[in-house]
């Protein structure tokens, strides 16, 4: 597992506290909104709140099941607008492997993330993916490529999903 001189994991696979953590994304959200004279609207803010229940990665489905209990409508574009809108604004992530998004842990801030899926719980890790993209730019700069959008996803085993299979 982690050895003591490892950096600490990633919130989403880490006892953390959550409702502090997405009142902070939450509260980034609204002020980025407010600045860049945008509307947060309640669909929309329900929308990242659903997104930042949990660290998983949510389908437009599973989001807009959500929004119908809280009676948002149950229309599949009422989702995908709210998702669509969350991620130009850099609010959400669309987790490609999974067909899915994810609340961005770090709105308003220059990054370029990469994401640890676990394959069993489908919680989602965002970490810094600065040195992931510089090997990329690397690589294309010696082929004459140039990158213009990437998303580094890594599938693997979360912490606790690896302690229960090997308890089992």
């Amino acid at each position: 597992m982690n050895r003591s001189d490892d950096p600490l994991p990633p919130p989403a696979f880490a006892p953390h506290d959550h409702a502090h953590c997405s009142g902070e994304v939450l509260l980034r959200a609204e002020s980025l909104a407010r600045q860049r004279k945008v509307r947060l609207t309640p669909v929309r803010r329900r929308t990242l709140e659903i997104l930042l229940e949990s660290h998983r990665a949510l389908g437009a489905y599973d989001v807009l099941e959500r929004l119908s209990e809280g009676g948002f409508g149950n229309q599949p574009p009422v989702a995908y607008r709210a998702l669509e809108f969350l991620e130009e604004q850099g609010l959400a992530h669309r987790i490609r492997r999974l067909n899915a998004f994810a609340a961005c842990m770090h709105p308003g801030e220059a990054h370029s993330p990469a994401f640890f899926i676990c394959r069993q719980c489908k919680l989602v890790a965002e970490v810094p993916g600065e040195p992931v993209r510089a090997a990329m730019e690397g690589a294309a700069c010696d082929l004459g490529f140039v990158i213009e959008r990437s998303t580094a996803e890594a599938l693997g085993l979360c912490p606790t999903c690896q302690d229960e299979a090997a308890a089992a």
